[in-house]
């Protein structure tokens, strides 16, 4: 299971009425406020996806969510058939974060009643054999030399050309996972910078074959020879050249690796976000629209459009073109064991090596006894939850042009990355409008970011 991109079982604990809408009102799951029907009733039992989900078009087309069908008749829904995304939108004026149905909606999964099969508190991607929903993938905004990219030029190898270099772990939604944490444990919240990531380890790496005149005679490939090399890669891809890929050139990301090069210990990773623009100018993240968020107290805050520059120049010429920032640092043996390098010595490593770390917001322990203004009784995931509410939000300090998109939550002692992240309203508000201009592509591509 996708436990990033799934729906939940929940209980509508409270409701208010929709102050410009006769026919609709609030309520509030994990913190996020949701638009729901007026049918709706306190104690009702359904489903809450979350954004930047894709609702499978089987579940779709059973509850009539699409406004066409994929043979062109008119349904009675919203959504585009082909992308059945979920976004962060503003309904007459009010929040409206995620989507809410009820249970019933899985009826056809059973053909029967399905409050007697889901309970609250359950976590899907599937009912009953019958998909429900995955993560959105939108397409890339250049498509050029996509039959040319990195992806395919590393499986070529029989071998694997750096079998070491591990991809990051998944960050999960605080929201969702309130739960790990307790009193006394020692927290350490970051900004989430919008950019594309970076891998760079200095790993053994594939160089070639040792043959033997039977491997000759046999025309075997022979022993795989690794030397410890320097390499790179995207979130998901190893680069075995900086041609081709999501953007048409990663020329960009070689920048970093010869910043790093001669720097890393035999055996380190760093795990790093790169904002900013290409080296053609283009943004990294794209451009959006604000006046498409209906918000004027934002469009008069940040302007008619969103660039997330991070304080860098697409001309090069007042700032450079794109900046890199670490995130995380490991050192794996040659027998394949990882070792995690906890934030203060991934900053001091950063700093011997000239790059920089990710703004730390706030660093200490959660409270023996955890309380808020109002609540004295709260956990130890609530008061946390607080406490990165107080920085998830609001202008991004390194360049206030553009919002922030949002904090991570690092539960430092911990022997391996255990972290959680939140994202504002506003950031998934454009990040929102700016998936529905796009249209669903190969994932293999798109996970490159």
């Amino acid at each position: 299971m996708d436990i990033n991109h799934c729906g939940y079982i929940v209980k509508v604990k409270e409701l208010r009425k929709h102050p410009n809408a006769d026919k609709l009102y609030i309520a509030t799951f994990f913190g996020n406020d949701t638009c729901v029907s007026i049918d709706t009733q306190v104690g009702d039992i359904g489903v809450y996806f979350p954004c930047d989900l894709q609702l499978s078009l089987e579940f779709c087309i059973a509850n009539h969510l699409c406004r066409k069908l994929p043979d062109g008749t008119a349904d009675t829904g919203y959504m585009e058939v082909d992308k059945r995304n979920i976004t962060a939108i503003r309904l007459r004026g009010e929040r409206s974060d995620g989507l809410y149905l009820p249970i019933k909606c899985f009826d056809y999964c059973y053909d029967d009643d399905a409050s007697a099969y889901l309970k609250v508190g359950d976590i899907i991607n599937e009912v009953n054999g019958h998909p429900i929903c995955n993560k959105y993938i939108p397409r890339t905004r250049k498509q050029n030399n996509t039959n040319s990219s990195n992806v395919s030029k590393t499986r070529k190898h029989k071998d694997p050309i750096a079998p070491l270099f591990k991809e990051h772990i998944d960050t999960a939604q605080l929201a969702y996972n309130l739960n790990a944490f307790k009193p006394g444990d020692l927290i350490e919240i970051t900004r989430k910078l919008h950019g594309t990531s970076a891998r760079i380890g200095y790993l053994p790496v594939l160089k070639g074959y040792k043959r033997t005149l039977w491997d000759k005679i046999t025309r075997k490939d022979g022993t795989p020879i690794y030397q410890y090399d320097y390499i790179d890669g995207t979130r998901r891809t190893l680069l075995v050249s900086y041609d081709g890929g999501f953007y048409g050139s990663n020329e960009f990301r070689k920048h970093f690796h010869e910043a790093i090069k001669g720097k890393l210990h035999e055996g380190e990773t760093c795990y790093a976000e790169i904002v900013g623009f290409t080296d053609d100018g283009t943004p990294i993240m794209g451009s959006v629209s604000n006046k498409k968020t209906n918000d004027k107290a934002f469009i008069k805050q940040y302007g008619d459009m969103t660039t997330f520059s991070y304080g860098c120049d697409p001309t090069g010429v007042t700032a450079p073109k794109n900046d890199f920032y670490v995130y995380r640092m490991t050192l794996t043996t040659h027998d394949g064991y990882t070792v995690e390098y906890s934030p203060e010595y991934t900053r001091y490593r950063c700093e011997q090596m000239g790059v920089k770390f990710v703004p730390v917001e706030w660093r200490g322990y959660i409270p023996e006894h955890p309380a808020s203004e109002t609540d004295d009784t709260i956990t130890a995931g609530e008061w946390i939850m607080n406490k990165a509410e107080q920085y998830y939000d609001g202008p991004e300090p390194i360049d206030p042009r553009h919002v922030r998109e949002g904090v991570v939550v690092r539960l430092v002692d911990k022997p391996s990355f255990t972290a959680y992240k939140i994202k504002n309203f506003s950031f998934k508000l454009i990040s929102g409008i700016a998936v529905a201009e796009t249209n669903p592509v190969d994932e293999t591509v798109a996970e490159e970011l």
